[in-house]
């Protein structure tokens, strides 16, 4: 998020930043040049997997890096409702554009629980998280043994995490 310095901001905006960056999608277009085009990678599966996969990573960098206290709940809160928010707006326009309704936000929460899921059964075989998550999110999009979505997945769980614990310590909530 590219912070250097104290920042003094309202939880609310604090949370408000975060989920704006959360669906930023520089990043994931970035991470989408290194996926070679073949016939069994779906890259628009892939592009609509990374935004989820980086929401989510938010969500976990808030978890894993703001430090508890009397800010870290009421800012997973904050950050959650805006991200509800964005959902319900994405789930609105899908509906009119294309007749199908979706509820993205129930969309998020099956996601996250598919990944919390292979989290848990994988917990006890490695401690790092980001090994997981790379062939997780490869599996999630059909492409289980495919080097370049295990790594696009991998480098989109690591550099969200990495960004929000940088932006967590460049603000201070008043």
């Amino acid at each position: 998020m590219g912070q250097t310095k104290i920042e003094p901001l309202s939880l609310e905006r604090l949370g408000e930043n975060l989920a704006v960056f959360s669906i930023n999608r520089d990043d994931l277009k970035m991470l989408l040049q290194a996926v070679p085009e073949t016939e069994k990678i779906h890259l628009t599966t892939i592009e609509y997997e990374l935004q989820i996969l980086k929401i989510l990573s938010v969500g976990w960098g808030i978890a894993f890096y703001m430090p508890e206290g009397e800010h870290k709940q009421p800012l997973t809160l904050v950050f959650w409702q805006h991200i509800q928010e964005i959902a319900k707006n994405i789930s609105n326009l899908t509906g009119t554009s294309t007749g199908q309704q979706i509820d993205y936000f129930t969309i998020l929460r099956n996601r996250l629980d598919d990944y919390l899921k292979v989290i848990q059964r994988n917990s006890d075989n490695v401690s790092d998280p980001s090994h997981i998550m790379g062939p997780a999110f490869a599996d999630i999009c059909r492409c289980k043994e495919n080097a370049a979505v295990i790594l696009v997945g991998t480098k989109m769980f690591t550099l969200t995490l990495g960004a929000v614990k940088e932006y967590l310590n460049a603000v201070e909530i008043i």
